[in-house]
């Protein structure tokens, strides 16, 4: 079928442009992307284009057709073979452009690399922060339950906390045990006893010897949960925790001091060495150096770094000193020092092969209160590493003589130190 109104047959095409037609005009019907269509002729003219030829006598009504532009802005038809273009797609050859080599790739968009780096350095370490706080958290053994001691003083400002260093030897082979000179004692007592202030005006810590010699006051049983009425009952301080544990320990400070206890830590001998030998040692300077055959300490003056095995021996060491239990308080918070020091260094928190081993260590080997937390841990190590760098202040329990072979603490200056603790105020009073 035709699209036009009159059929047309080889015979009687005439001039017109066909197959093998001479004829200059090209047939209109078919309409390409370079199709551009002209004006429409003036009434009574059948114009082929804009100016162009006139149009073959097709006949009254035929529609106006398309003239064709090459490309250049010029009418008339184009096959495209003279100017190698190719339709539907650019002059040129390729699609899109001129044929040749591609243009210079486009700059590298750095504020957007910059930007994905970020959030997925951000992504990562708050995952890892993430992960690491649950399994920190997991590890802590929170067996000491303050809410049984009974007849507590009210509330100081700041925080107070009672850290503790017993004999434990939980965990302990035999041979451990002679290793590191802690005897097959039966029971558990304390070799140190210390209260942390932490508060906005300085940070404190006193040393409780162990020697103290203290009243144990009414108490209600950690196991039995009967209350123990008070009988005036002089003793010393450590004899405290091996009559009833913890609960009994921070009721009888409590009881003597004034100080409302907030928390409690405690580590035992094997916990103890084990952090030491985590974070590879620490230095200290010793100043005169002692042996002591009970702890199987043997020390030169000056300084050197000691493993778990020595620390232990250094911190426990007594009847190398005339004043036995003061001298030991004081090493033990020289040696406190410099571990926390240690294990604040940038070769320890930074390098994930020594801090997870020491937090680990160190986790696993403490026993907390139950409201004891992760930030509360934080806290205390933080104000024992300010107290060592000088932030801080650290003295023994001020004494004023013995008795019995207990040392007495003088009751003035103890009632002066609490009531600045309490009133987190800065300690002025001096100890022994």
């Amino acid at each position: 079928m035709n699209d036009w109104r009159e059929g047309w047959s080889d015979d009687n095409r005439g001039d017109r442009y066909g197959r093998g037609s001479a004829g200059a005009q090209p047939e209109g019907a078919r309409v390409m992307r370079q199709v551009q269509r002209g004006q429409a002729a003036p009434p009574g003219q059948r114009g082929y284009g804009n100016g162009g030829p006139s149009a073959p006598p097709y006949g009254a009504g035929v529609p106006q057709q398309p003239s064709y532009v090459d490309g250049q802005g010029h009418d008339g038809y184009d096959s495209g073979y003279n100017t190698g273009q190719v339709y539907g797609g650019a002059p040129g050859g390729g699609p899109g452009g001129p044929a040749g080599p591609r243009g210079p790739r486009p700059a590298p968009n750095w504020r957007r690399r910059l930007k994905w780096t970020a959030i997925t350095l951000v992504s990562v370490l708050t995952v890892t922060s993430v992960a690491t706080y649950f399994w920190a958290d997991s590890k802590l053994h929170r067996d000491v339950d303050l809410s049984t001691v009974i007849d507590r003083p009210e509330t100081g400002s700041g925080t107070n906390y009672l850290i503790v260093g017993s004999d434990s030897r939980k965990g302990l082979s035999d041979e451990d045990k002679k290793k590191l000179h802690t005897g097959s004692a039966d029971g558990q007592r304390t070799d140190s006893m210390m209260i942390l202030h932490v508060g906005d005006n300085g940070d404190t810590l006193i040393s409780l010897p162990r020697d103290s010699n203290v009243t144990i006051p009414s108490y209600q049983g950690s196991t039995s949960g009967k209350t123990y009425p008070a009988k005036g009952r002089q003793t010393k301080l450590n004899a405290a925790y091996a009559e009833d544990g913890p609960t009994l320990l921070v009721r009888t400070v409590e009881y003597n001091t004034g100080l409302h206890i907030d928390h409690y830590v405690e580590i035992g001998f094997a916990g103890f060495a084990n952090i030491v030998d985590a974070v590879g040692g620490v230095e200290i300077d010793i100043d005169k150096g002692f042996k002591d055959k009970y702890s199987g300490a043997d020390f030169k003056t000056g300084k050197q770094t000691l493993n778990g095995e020595q620390a232990l021996a250094f911190v426990r060491t007594r009847h190398a000193f005339a004043a036995s239990d003061l001298q030991r308080t004081k090493n033990q918070q020289k040696f406190l020092s410099a571990l926390a020091h240690q294990v604040a260094t940038p070769s320890t928190v930074l390098n994930p092969f020594k801090f997870y081993p020491t937090m680990g260590a160190g986790l696993d080997s403490l026993t907390v209160d139950k409201d004891m937390s992760l930030w509360d841990l934080a806290s205390m190590f933080w104000a024992m590493k300010g107290v060592s760098g000088g932030d801080g202040t650290s003295l023994n329990m001020p004494i004023s003589g013995s008795t019995g072979g207990n040392l007495v603490w003088d009751k003035s200056k103890v009632k002066t130190l609490v009531n600045q603790l309490n009133n987190d105020e800065k300690v002025t009073v001096s100890g022994n």
